[in-house]
């Protein structure tokens, strides 16, 4: 398994040698670290009104929680950075921490998006792309491996789902 995540890690990161590449994934990532998020949790209730008052405390508070699980899982698990482990693989952006497993833009972003477009269905045109768009940005600029992004992507739906 170890093998085949070090030979994607390798296939998506050689994408971020590409300067303009490496420019759009790092703001993807950026925006996904919460200001895009934060944007859309105070946008909510200003574009739909009391009804999506609801949805933006939602949204909070799954963030919240989502912050203390992939925290707790970070700081325990403490699976290295593929930047860090492997010398092939180029650090594309500015990590948070020296931990991978799981993505926590991953998770949030997930979570995000399925509790913003379970009550507004049309934002999907954009929160869906942004979110495989985040997830991954992860990869390509050598800050994850895949099953790091595809648990956070699981945690964010299942939060997503328990919060709905």
């Amino acid at each position: 398994m170890d093998q085949y995540e070090l030979r994607f890690c390798l296939a998506m990161n050689k994408y971020s040698s590409n300067e303009i590449t490496r420019i759009f994934f790092s703001i993807i990532s950026r925006l996904g670290n919460g200001l895009f998020w934060y944007i859309l949790i105070f946008a909510l209730p200003l574009l739909y009104g009391q009804s999506a008052v609801e949805t933006s405390i939602t949204m909070a508070v799954t963030g919240i929680a989502g912050v203390v699980i992939y925290k707790l899982l970070k700081n325990n698990l403490v699976r290295q950075r593929p930047c860090i482990s492997h010398a092939c693989i180029s650090q594309g952006t500015a990590m948070l921490d020296l931990y991978s497993f799981p993505s926590g833009h991953t998770l949030h972003a997930f979570s995000f998006c399925i509790i913003a477009v379970s009550a507004f269905p049309e934002l999907g045109l954009i929160l869906i792309p942004f979110t495989m768009l985040v997830a991954a940005s992860r990869v390509v600029l050598g800050l994850h491996y895949p099953t790091d992004v595809l648990v956070g992507a699981l945690l964010g739906t299942l939060l997503a789902a328990v919060s709905i």
